[in-house]
């Protein structure tokens, strides 16, 4: 019985919910073991820097699977397209990921500060009413940083994609030695883009990190 609720707890924490009254249903169970909004906040930031991270070293790979099609003889050219191909795959996976949770952190945030807001009114207090005010509006300024970096780190993404499935495809219509000659010259343009695409991805790595550093030591 008790894995079985711990089972559930974390499925309540991790999935998507899209309907708003299961959503409210589901932070009132999870209320009940103590799991507040914004310890799921935090959850969910930490979950986008780690498909972060995991995609930016999908992307590597990629790269690297690109590398070798445009160093590889004719005869073995067939193996090679497999490996990049399988390289797309895994990297457009991880990049669906990245915006699963990107989306899954800005449904809860949404929510924690429209809970948060809407419980000033019920204080008496006034001076408490403003620190708490204060400290909603920083927290969301905050947020807003880390939004800003994670949403620009997946827009990055979506370039890169496409520059590999095309390539992917050219060598999947096209397997023998004269696409070799065609893609060789477009190798520098497509390592800045996935350079680009890495720093991207650790700006907003860094932004998430200082982010849950800041709301843990805010508790």
């Amino acid at each position: 019985m008790k894995h079985n609720l711990v089972g559930i707890m974390g499925a309540l924490v991790l999935t998507p919910i899209l309907v708003t009254g299961c959503t409210t249903a589901a932070y009132n169970i999870q209320e009940k073991f103590g799991i507040e909004k914004r310890d799921i906040l935090v959850d969910r930031v930490q979950d986008v820097a780690k498909s972060q991270t995991e995609a930016k070293e999908e992307f590597k790979d990629a790269l690297e699977a690109f590398r070798a099609v445009v160093a590889v003889d004719a005869g073995a050219l067939e193996d090679v397209y497999d490996d990049l191909s399988r390289a797309y795959d895994r990297a457009r996976g991880q990049a669906d990921e990245v915006r699963a949770r990107v989306d899954a952190v800005k449904r809860v945030a949404r929510d924690l500060f429209r809970e948060w807001d809407s419980e000033l009114d019920s204080y008496s207090d006034a001076g408490l009413r403003r620190a708490s005010e204060r400290q909603l509006r920083e927290t969301q300024q905050r947020y807003e940083v880390l939004t800003d970096k994670m949403d620009a780190a997946t827009a990055s993404m979506d370039p890169v994609l496409t520059v590999f499935n095309d390539r992917v495809l050219y060598l999947k219509h096209n397997l023998n030695a004269r696409a070799i000659a065609a893609l060789n010259t477009e190798t520098a343009d497509l390592e800045d883009d996935v350079a680009r695409l890495i720093a991207e991805m650790e700006q907003s790595i860094s932004a998430a990190d200082a982010f849950i550093a800041e709301m843990n030591g805010a508790t």
